[in-house]
């Protein structure tokens, strides 16, 4: 077992390693150094417990803490649309309930397409430089987003090149969790992954929360304060990773593997699962906001073109209650992972879908029975919406990090019956779940863009309401629950 040397905790220095006769004999491919060599560290081995309590832990943690920050408002900056929609009445703006939808899915869309690129940046550039160059690269989304909002008038398709840019932020989640995964030994990596997904999902309804401040206290007319906001967030959080990580020197994902990991068949069964549970988390955090509006709009007018008073109304009650659901489902992940570390990843997922479709019914229940009543919903109606739809991010949330657990332990499964040295199995089994966790994390994404998609067409159709959306979504859960009970828990 190799001895590591650390720099003393705290410092900024490069680390270190000494490595063993195992690992000296490592092939040269596997020892290939891909990250700069600047601020690297060499022959890291996470499971060498011996060097872990010496100092590699808090070396880890170190990474931990500002790859959370990174990744926390790079989500921010990937959902700030499902904000920006608040102010936008359609007064001013001249965008309809379907044209919203239509704007958040758009930079969905794009963070999960770049998920995949992101995920192999890691492995090109390092992870402390690779999050330093994409938290700078948000600023002009950003920039951009602030200068549309206060310049009015411009077409959708201004609105939603802007809006597409600010999918950068949610490419930086896979190129986090790619490094953070290689940071950690197998037996913690349930929770490391869950702190680090779930610490960048809060940036979710902190942005919301934001938003609402700014509604509250200044009205609906002055977006540009929530990207002031965001601004120096961005500077601090970069220049954080600047100073305080670490680039490894085997980082685990790159094209080969990414290819390679598609031939097995669990690598789409996982995907798939990851649509239910972080496709639900994104694609209801990014609507969440705008399916309250819409209610709380429809209670007000009656149906009939809302004053900007009533606009600023339906905003202001949105945003009071649409940050809760991603914030409880942010710090679920944290709970699913550790749970699924005790309980297995397969056990949890499948009674978190088992939740989810309960959770469905209740929410499509409740939106039937306001469908069918004239006037504002009543406060059953309500209860039932909001509180399905909080069930419904918690239980993604747990799901997200149950996921996510049954990545690595499943390819350290199958690296059993891979013939040679126990270096090579290691690092196979690395590389496989490094690319998965990108992979997956990509077609996740696209389930956001699915549930943006289909609740635009559910108020196109002929109720305008969202229950038919919400049946399809409670029939899925239903699927993913099947599925995981016959492939995982035979």
């Amino acid at each position: 077992m190799s001895t590591t040397s650390t720099t003393p905790a705290g410092t900024t220095g490069t680390t270190a390693t000494t490595p063993s006769t195992e690992t000296s004999e490592r092939p040269s491919r596997l020892r290939a150094l891909t990250a700069p060599r600047k601020r690297v560290i060499r022959d890291w081995d996470p499971e060498d417990t011996a060097a872990w309590e010496a100092g590699n832990k808090q070396v880890a943690r170190r990474n931990l803490v500002w790859s959370v920050a990174t990744e926390h408002i790079g989500f921010s900056i990937w959902s700030i649309w499902s904000v920006m929609v608040l102010f936008m009445p359609q007064a001013v703006y001249g965008f309809t309930a379907a044209d919203k939808f239509f704007l958040v899915a758009v930079p969905t869309l794009v963070g999960a397409v770049l998920r995949v690129p992101y995920t192999m940046a890691t492995a090109f550039f390092g992870g402390r430089n690779w999050a330093i160059v994409s938290g700078f690269a948000l600023l002009v989304p950003t920039v951009l987003t602030w200068w549309l909002m206060v310049n009015p008038g411009h077409s959708l398709t201004t609105f939603l090149l802007v809006a597409g840019l600010a999918g950068l932020g949610g490419g930086n989640f896979a190129s986090s969790m790619t490094n953070i995964n290689a940071f950690y030994p197998q037996r913690m990596k349930g929770w490391a992954l869950g702190l680090n997904a779930g610490g960048g999902n809060i940036g979710v309804p902190v942005v919301q929360l934001v938003g609402l401040l700014v509604i509250a206290t200044l009205g609906n007319r002055r977006p540009e304060v929530v990207c002031a906001v965001y601004l120096v967030l961005l500077a601090l959080a970069s220049v954080g990773a600047a100073v305080f990580m670490d680039n490894l020197d085997h980082q685990t994902a790159n094209p080969r593997a990414m290819l390679e990991v598609l031939r097995h068949a669990d690598a789409w069964v996982i995907s798939l699962l990851y649509i239910g549970t972080f496709g639900s988390f994104i694609g209801f955090g990014f609507a969440f906001g705008q399916v309250l509006n819409q209610t709380f709009l429809a209670g007000l007018t009656g149906g009939a073109a809302p004053t900007p008073a009533q606009a600023a109304t339906a905003s202001l009650h949105a945003a009071q209650i649409a940050f809760v659901g991603p914030l409880l489902g942010s710090v679920s992940r944290v709970w699913g992972g550790r749970l699924a570390d005790r309980r297995g990843g397969a056990s949890v997922t499948l009674w978190t879908f088992v939740g989810m479709a309960a959770a469905g019914v209740l929410v499509t229940l409740a939106a039937r029975a306001d469908d069918v009543t004239t006037g504002a919903a009543t406060g059953l109606q309500l209860t039932g919406l909001i509180g399905g739809f909080v069930l419904l991010f918690v239980l993604s949330g747990v799901g997200n990090g149950s996921v996510y657990k049954m990545i690595p332990a499943l390819f350290e499964t199958k690296s059993a019956s891979i013939p040679g040295p126990a270096v090579e199995r290691t690092a196979w089994s690395r590389s496989m779940a490094g690319a998965l966790i990108g992979i997956a994390g990509a077609i996740g994404a696209l389930g956001g863009v699915l549930i943006n998609l289909g609740l635009r067409a559910s108020y196109q159709g002929a109720s305008h309401s969202a229950t038919a959306a919400f049946v399809v979504f409670t029939l899925f859960y239903v699927g993913a629950a099947t599925l995981t009970k016959v492939r995982y828990r035979r």
